[in-house]
C-alpha cells in the first residue's frame, strides 16, 4: 500500500492547520506546517522568505513519502503552481495524494477568527483580516475534498473530513 500525501489549502483562519493537526493525531502522519518552517527559516538564516519554505517541505514530505510515511502538509497553498508541486511529490515518490481545501463560507466568522486566533508559532506575525481578505488565492483546477468549517466545531469538521476520505476510497 502507498503512502499518502494529504495537501491542505486554503486561508489563514479557515481551521487548516487545526484540522490537519487533529488529522494528523488520528492518522499518526508526518505533519508539516510551511508557518514553522519559514518561521525557522527567518529566524535561523535571516531569510525574506519567499518560495523557500515549500521547496524545504517538498524535500522533506518527499523523504519520509519514500520511507512508507503519510505526509500531512499544512499550507495556505493558495496558487495552481504549489498545488501541481506537491502533487509531483507525492508522484516523484510513488505516494498516492489527496487535495484537501478548508474553507469558511461564513465571512463573519471567518473574520473573527482571523482577529481573535493567536500565534501557534512562536515569533509568527499572523496576518490581519485586510491580509486574509485580499491574498492572491487561484480557484481549483483539479479535484479535492472541499470542507466548508462556518458554524462547526472542530470535531464536527474532522468527522466530516474523515467520512470524506473514506468516501474517496482513500481511507485514513
Amino acid at each position: 500500500m502507498n503512502p499518502t500525501l494529504y495537501i491542505f489549502s486554503g486561508l489563514p483562519g479557515s481551521g487548516k492547520s487545526t484540522i490537519a493537526q487533529e488529522l494528523s493525531k488520528i492518522t499518526d502522519c508526518t505533519y508539516l506546517r510551511i508557518d514553522t518552517i519559514e518561521q525557522g527559516l527567518r529566524e535561523l538564516c535571516n531569510l525574506k522568505v519567499g518560495g523557500e519554505g515549500y521547496r524545504l517541505s517538498y524535500r522533506i514530505a518527499e523523504d519520509n513519502l519514500k520511507l512508507g510515511k503519510c505526509v500531512i502538509a499544512d499550507s495556505c497553498n493558495p496558487i495552481t503552481l504549489t498545488r501541481k508541486e506537491w502533487e509531483a511529490v507525492a508522484i516523484n515518490s510513488n505516494a498516492d495524494f489527496i487535495n484537501i481545501e478548508i474553507v469558511c463560507s461564513n465571512l463573519n466568522e471567518h473574520k473573527s477568527r482571523v482577529e481573535q486566533r493567536e500565534s501557534t508559532v512562536a515569533g509568527l506575525i499572523l496576518p490581519d483580516w485586510e491580509a486574509v481578505k485580499n491574498r492572491e488565492y487561484h480557484p481549483w483546477e483539479s479535484g479535492r475534498i472541499l470542507l466548508d468549517t462556518a458554524g462547526k466545531t472542530v470535531s464536527e469538521s474532522v468527522q466530516e473530513l474523515l467520512v470524506a476520505l473514506e468516501l474517496s476510497s482513500h481511507s485514513v
